[in-house]
């Protein structure tokens, strides 16, 4: 039995002696390999930024690329130090069976990715809302989508979810329409309400008339409340300018009523007591 051990690790012995120039090849183009394939995806970045490809294509086909040539350098290497190409597939492609099986989710994830940059529901820069998610689309991962939230929180989505239900893409189309809802009190002059509102709207360079808009300004009796009279102004404006004309235009008609004294109720509980 020693006898057998003893011959074993000579011929171990014998072996490492005989590949470690292989090896040290191999280790050497394995380095530069893998630093030609970061020289490379930096200058794909630069000719994707070049001619105008869209950024969120521009990271998903940077990962696609990075982890393929990664993937064939490996192949070369172990080819290298004598281990057959055929051995190495069958294992590999065993091994990446079990991983498919266990990492199903992920792998939907990745199909995923796919229909969002094919089918183009938003990009990068649009503010989007899916479900109980809700910010600005960040960037387009292969498995995940990253959103940053109005106050600065990241959201990562799995791409799965975001291809495959609805969503609600803000930032889609270039104008959009502002309905700024001012509740009068009963008695008031509607008319005066709406015409006062109606002049706010006109005088503003903010707010888009025709042809630039489907629409001109507009102020409707949208409904009667249990105490109030409720008024709508539709406006439409640049999808840019929408919360500046929605914050500054609920100031501006406050304002305007309290000059021309028209009444702006509050809830108010009437208590009778009989004696």
């Amino acid at each position: 039995m020693d006898k057998l051990i003893e011959r074993g690790g000579e011929f171990l012995r014998s072996v490492i002696f005989e590949n470690i120039p292989k090896i040290l090849i191999a280790l050497l183009i394995l380095y530069v390999g893998w630093k030609l394939i970061k020289l490379l995806k930096k200058g794909l970045k630069k000719v994707m930024s070049k001619k105008d490809v869209d950024i969120s294509l521009q990271g998903f086909v940077l990962t696609i690329i990075d982890i393929l040539l990664k993937v064939l350098l490996i192949i070369t290497v172990v080819n290298m130090i004598g281990i057959p190409i055929t051995s190495f597939i069958a294992i590999l492609g065993a091994a990446g069976l079990a991983i498919g099986m266990a990492l199903q989710g992920t792998l939907q994830n990745f199909a995923g990715g796919i229909i969002i940059l094919v089918l183009r529901p938003f990009k990068v820069g649009d503010f989007i809302e899916q479900g109980e998610f809700t910010g600005t689309v960040e960037k387009i991962q292969i498995f995940n989508t990253f959103l940053s939230t109005p106050d600065n929180k990241m959201i990562i989505v799995p791409n799965t979810q975001l291809a495959t239900n609805t969503l609600i893409n803000y930032t889609r189309t270039n104008i959009r329409r502002v309905d700024v809802n001012i509740g009068i009190a009963y008695g008031q002059n509607v008319d005066k309400a709406r015409e006062t509102m109606l002049q706010l709207a006109n005088s503003s360079n903010l707010i888009l008339h025709k042809p630039d808009a489907p629409a001109e300004p507009e102020v409707v009796l949208a409904s009667l409340s249990s105490s109030s009279v409720d008024l709508s102004m539709r406006v439409w404006v640049k999808t840019d300018d929408y919360w500046t004309v929605f914050f500054s235009f609920n100031q501006m008609v406050y304002e305007k009523f309290n000059e021309e004294g028209i009444e702006i109720p509050f809830n108010q509980l009437q208590v009778h007591i009989d004696k």
